[in-house]
């Protein structure tokens, strides 16, 4: 049940922080297990529970109450969760400033809405640096989708840092580089001196990227910018596959292929796994059996998600293990790693941090860019 509730407690705390009160994904978590202790047939009892974990302040009591009666409307025993999960209405009269809760924050339409144009692939208009570093402080949940194209554009930049990385060893090179002392050495043995100097430079890793990104309800605050990265790290990199997942997997580098971002949200419609549960161990599962030839010694595995499976432990901790013996590297970027207080408590997140090689945050622009330790072999 309070798996069920917790992509709609995820829209109600977005509707939330849209009127002004101070949300984030630490009070999601709260609220979905608050639902698994009070009596979801006592819409009063429901009210105040919510309300001690959303609204601690008294000015914000009221902004919570109309939000609260707009978003959980009465239901029968029966259909009290569909009830829940579906679009709410708003009362006749409804207070001013008062927005429609429901799936604009995860349908892609309303995503492309957002915005005056296609955005192509220049990064143009970059803030100065003190913005910069501002805006990539900011946890993705509190921008609205109105500044997709903004962080976009930041998103892209750091991308294309990511692939400039190069590795330590070097090649030979006609002109420019180190000089090579060995192959200078060699080259002048029956000389006086030292006349004809060779050269070498980094030589780049062929590094395969497969991105496997959860689009499933309880990530509904960050898919969309999260997209909007893996979106970048395609246009940057040579060598990437991209999926996302849900209850199932779905093989998305094709979509994702477009000039724009614009058109990337146009392509991702005809993914129908958006917003749903979440079946980690059997979406890994999927991977292996049907791409198996992706994953090699010279291939990153990111898998970005929240680590909330409704799934079997085991199987996810199987199935990983699986990619972790046949990967470079295996890294988990999870977003609710950005708030201090969280602890990777979920059985799915237990089950798979053991096997990955690193942990980080995905919350923020900063903690993407700090990823860039990572990308490489």
């Amino acid at each position: 049940m309070s798996r069920s509730l917790g992509a709609a407690m995820v829209r109600f705390a977005a509707l939330l922080r849209r009127q002004g009160l101070p949300v984030t994904p630490e009070h999601v978590i709260d609220g979905v297990r608050a639902l698994e202790h009070l009596d979801l047939t006592d819409r009063e009892e429901i009210r105040t529970g919510l309300r001690s974990v959303f609204a601690s302040r008294s000015e914000d009591f009221a902004t919570f109450d109309r939000a609260f009666d707009a978003f959980w409307r009465a239901a029968t025993e029966a259909d009290r969760v569909a009830e829940a999960l579906a679009p709410p209405a708003l009362p006749e009269h409804a207070p001013p400033g008062l927005e429609p809760a429901g799936r604009e924050t995860l349908a892609l339409d309303a995503w492309q809405e957002s915005g005056d144009g296609d955005t192509g692939d220049e990064p143009v208009g970059v803030p100065a640096a003190s913005e910069l570093e501002a805006i990539a402080a900011r946890d993705f949940s509190t921008f609205s989708p109105d500044q997709l194209d903004e962080i976009y554009r930041l998103t892209l930049t750091i991308a294309r840092r990511l692939a400039r990385r190069i590795s330590r060893r070097r090649r030979p090179s006609a002109r420019r580089g180190r000089i090579d002392l060995r192959r200078t050495l060699r080259a002048n043995l029956t000389r006086g001196e030292l006349i004809d100097l060779r050269f070498r430079r980094r030589k780049r890793k062929k590094v395969r990227l497969v991105l496997l990104c959860d689009v499933s309800g309880s990530m509904d605050l960050y898919s969309r910018f999260l997209l909007q990265f893996l979106f970048a790290l395609q246009s940057a990199f040579s060598r990437v596959e991209t999926f996302t997942f849900s209850v199932r997997l779905t093989r998305v580098t094709d979509y994702l292929r477009a000039r724009s971002y614009r058109e990337v949200l146009r392509r991702l419609t005809a993914v129908k796994d958006w917003s749903g549960g979440t079946r980690i161990g059997e979406s890994l599962a999927e991977f292996n059996r049907g791409w198996p030839s992706l994953v090699d010694r010279r291939t990153i595995v990111i898998i970005l998600s929240d680590g909330w499976d409704t799934g079997d432990p085991d199987v996810l901790a199987a199935e990983l293990l699986r990619i972790k013996r046949r990967a470079g590297r295996v890294i988990w970027l999870n977003p609710l790693l950005g708030n201090p207080s969280y602890e990777p408590l979920t059985r799915g997140m237990a089950a798979a941090l053991p096997l990955v090689d690193r942990f980080a945050a995905a919350h923020n622009l900063a903690a993407l860019r700090d990823l860039a330790g990572s990308l490489s072999l």
